[in-house]
């Protein structure tokens, strides 16, 4: 794959040598930032809110969400923390969706209820904003290498033979122990491009939740389908991940969590807040 976009090499800078490079998965991030921020940002605007509002939203998520998917993320690998805490408390991996959503939602919410905001007209103005950055994110993942699936078999099946780590039968005896192997050839593995299965899928969540504003009637109900939508999407998604099932040997965390979404989203919907939103959305 791609995982750098263009080295710059060893940069000179004020007596100081470091490598400079521009990183897919990085960049990636970039565009998820700043495409989601023009588009709230012109949401925004329309509703008459304070122009410095939007910048302010996504900053204080995109970091609220980076704490938590780290913390989710060391909490989901204690053995390898006590290992090396130093070394997975500061390495560039372990940027986990579900404790992203957690630690991005935290962060919003601080920053509405400072600016004395609504919290349920807001979640659904971010709503298909959150399922559009994920799925952006993901292309940056997929370009890595980084998250991909189980084996298949299917035409469409990739290798990633510099992914993070490298598609290989050694990689799954290794890091995958859980993943039966035994039919496929020892060397190189095609697997399920699924950092791409979920960017078609949540584009397609993205427009059916854009298209939707509009006939929004009860606060936060948009916000609670997109759980449901989100939920849905990262639990069969996780049936092909490289993910170790815990609970049953069914279930990954991951999926725990989604079911979680899809809970909270049904039972918000069935019993939704008796409150009419803006009809100017």
């Amino acid at each position: 794959m791609f995982p750098t976009i263009y080295d710059f090499g060893t940069v000179n800078l004020f007596g100081f040598s470091f490598p400079l490079a521009i990183h897919s998965f990085g960049f990636m991030l970039v565009v998820a930032f700043y495409t989601t921020y023009f588009i709230l940002n012109n949401d925004l605007k329309k509703l008459n809110y304070d122009e410095n509002l939007a910048s302010d939203l996504i900053f204080w998520a995109a970091f609220g969400g980076v704490v938590g998917s780290k913390v989710y993320h060391l909490l989901e690998n204690l053995d390898q923390v006590f290992q090396d805490p130093i070394g997975m408390i500061f390495s560039g991996s372990g940027l986990v969706f579900l404790g992203g959503l957690i630690g991005g939602t935290i962060a919003v919410t601080i920053i509405l209820n400072k600016n004395k905001l609504p919290w349920l007209e807001f979640a659904d103005i971010v709503a298909p904003l959150l399922i559009l950055g994920y799925g952006i994110g993901r292309i940056g993942c997929f370009l890595v290498g980084d998250d991909y699936g189980t084996p298949t078999g299917l035409p469409w099946g990739m290798s990633f033979p510099n992914g993070l780590p490298p598609s290989t039968t050694s990689v799954f005896s290794l890091y995958f122990p859980w993943i039966d192997i035994s039919k496929y050839n020892p060397g190189l593995l095609k697997v399920h491009p699924t950092q791409l299965y979920e960017t078609i899928i949540s584009i397609i969540i993205f427009f059916y939740l854009y298209n939707k504003r509009k006939s929004v009637k009860i606060k936060g109900s948009l916000f609670f389908l997109y759980l449901i939508l989100a939920g849905f999407e990262r639990f069969f998604v996780e049936f092909i991940r490289t993910n170790e099932k815990y609970f049953l040997d069914i279930l990954s965390g991951a999926q725990i969590i989604s079911l979680i979404m899809i809970s909270i989203g049904i039972l918000f919907l069935f019993r939704p807040i008796n409150e009419k939103s803006k009809q100017s959305m």
